[in-house]
């Protein structure tokens, strides 16, 4: 039969399409995207560990040792094998802890069954994220964690998921987080401002060498390691350039009513609703920030540290994490946020002034090259200090004499005083509750989750491959 007496295919016309077969076309597309990508960096990964063995089996030091090396490299690799066939779930860990409760979620200090390995469970209820249409933020933070291997950067070894949760098992950070160190020193002295903010400026450095934006930079979500330095975390609002993950959300805090605004007056004016935030009213400075925290893990969502172009339904890029940077830099050294307001509305609207919101207390020593730093990071987007690259950061003088190279063999500001591996104590717990929390459910049956529940979330599952695994 000729091939012409075929009949032409059907003419494709995708925009008839509903908008269900759009989403199904478009998560088919990503995960077949990440699947093959996965498949190809392992095949890489191995052929590269096969060429590095073959040449150290030429090397006459080891020619005694031949068999030996070789066995050893068959049974590590027969483990990555059995490693990427293993199925996790919850019952692979114990729980220790909890050491953490969101909106969305609680995090739990874990030990793991069979190696006693301890780390950090982040749980996320999956008819939560539903609900709330919060998939693009989960999603975005797997896609990063996933994709980084940075030393600033929270490691992620693997996601799983059961018929109600999604899990996330990242590595345990026991130094807490910057805010609890600023509740309890208050105030940074220029030195330790300096050390902090390097070292986000290379936390900040590797995501956007990713292709990430990160957008909500601010010191609930810098954690300290066991020595002090910090580690870049939660990735949920990041935004990849290659990913077309939710943006309305700064655009919707902007809009929402505050009974509080026929007291505005003035928008222009640096005291719109202030608080009375000086050097001698430290208490009502901590209390503030113990408001803030609690904040931080409600569905309002903490404002002091996002950049205003994200409220406007216009074009952003790496340099709104800079303007965040700037705000935290202001905080260590002042005492508070620059735009710091007894409600969040009230500091939206201080932060779209910035131009006219944005003061430095008489009461407070600052040099000229953190105030200028500040400036120049807290400014328009045309203007603001990263916009150009980070070299331009690094070379301001207020980092004069700093190796970014060499941060993390230098020592701590503040190392945490740790007794074990499993100490939590540089975490407020004392008021999360300890108890197992059941997770809420649209599915039903548990045994047989309804495709809402399960359809969303294909491709979630990662395996990072460590040496320790083997």
């Amino acid at each position: 039969m000729n091939v012409s007496e075929f009949a032409s295919p059907p003419e494709k016309r995708p925009e008839s399409y509903g908008r269900n077969a759009r989403y199904n076309q478009k998560r088919c597309f990503q995960v077949a995207q990440g699947f093959f990508k996965d498949a190809v960096r392992r095949a890489r990964e191995r052929n590269d560990r096969l060429k590095e063995l073959e040449r150290r089996l030429e090397s006459p030091e080891v020619l005694l040792r031949r068999e030996q090396l070789w066995g050893h490299s068959g049974k590590l690799e027969a483990r990555y094998l059995r490693f990427l066939r293993t199925k996790e779930q919850l019952s692979n860990y114990s729980v220790v802890k909890t050491i953490g409760k969101g909106y969305f979620g609680e995090v739990k200090l874990v030990r793991k069954i069979q190696d006693g390995r301890v780390y950090a469970l982040k749980r996320l209820f999956k008819s939560e994220m539903i609900s709330k249409e919060q998939l693009p933020r989960v999603r975005a933070e797997r896609d990063a964690l996933a994709e980084s291997d940075s030393e600033w950067v929270t490691k992620l070894f693997t996601t799983f998921q059961d018929n109600t949760s999604l899990y996330m098992l990242m590595e345990f950070c026991p130094g807490g987080d910057l805010m609890a160190i600023l509740i309890k020193f208050q105030i940074f002295s220029e030195d330790i401002t300096r050390f902090y903010a390097a070292e986000i400026v290379n936390a900040i450095e590797a995501i956007h060498n990713l292709g990430f934006i990160h957008r909500d930079i601010k010191p609930d979500n810098i954690l300290l390691d066991r020595g002090g330095h910090i580690k870049l975390a939660d990735f949920g609002l990041s935004k990849s350039f290659r990913k077309d993950h939710d943006s309305c959300y700064y655009q919707e805090l902007l809009q929402r009513p505050t009974s509080q605004m026929s007291r505005l007056g003035n928008r222009n004016s640096v005291n719109i609703d202030a608080i009375q935030l000086t050097v001698s009213n430290r208490a009502q400075i901590n209390e503030w920030r113990r408001s803030r925290r609690l904040m931080a893990y409600s569905s309002v969502g903490t404002p002091d540290y996002i950049a205003p172009e994200l409220f406007y339904d216009q074009g952003y890029s790496f340099e709104i994490d800079w303007w965040s940077l700037g705000t935290i830099i202001y905080e260590c050294l002042v005492g508070w946020p620059p735009f710091a307001s007894e409600n969040p509305q009230d500091t939206y609207r201080k932060i779209v002034n910035w131009q006219h919101t944005l003061f430095f207390p008489d009461d407070v020593q600052l040099s000229h090259n953190s105030v200028h730093l500040i400036r120049c990071m807290i400014n328009s987007p045309e203007h603001r200090l990263g916009r150009n690259g980070v070299a331009e950061i690094k070379n301001h003088g207020f980092f004069a004499g700093v190796d970014f190279t060499t941060l993390r063999r230098i020592r701590a500001p503040f190392e945490p005083p740790l007794t074990s591996e499993v100490d939590t104590s540089c975490f407020p717990v004392d008021d999360l509750p300890q108890t197992e929390d059941p997770a809420p459910s649209l599915a039903g049956d548990d045994d047989s989750p309804t495709p809402e529940m399960f359809l969303p979330f294909i491709g979630y599952t990662f395996k990072r491959f460590e040496k320790s695994y083997s």
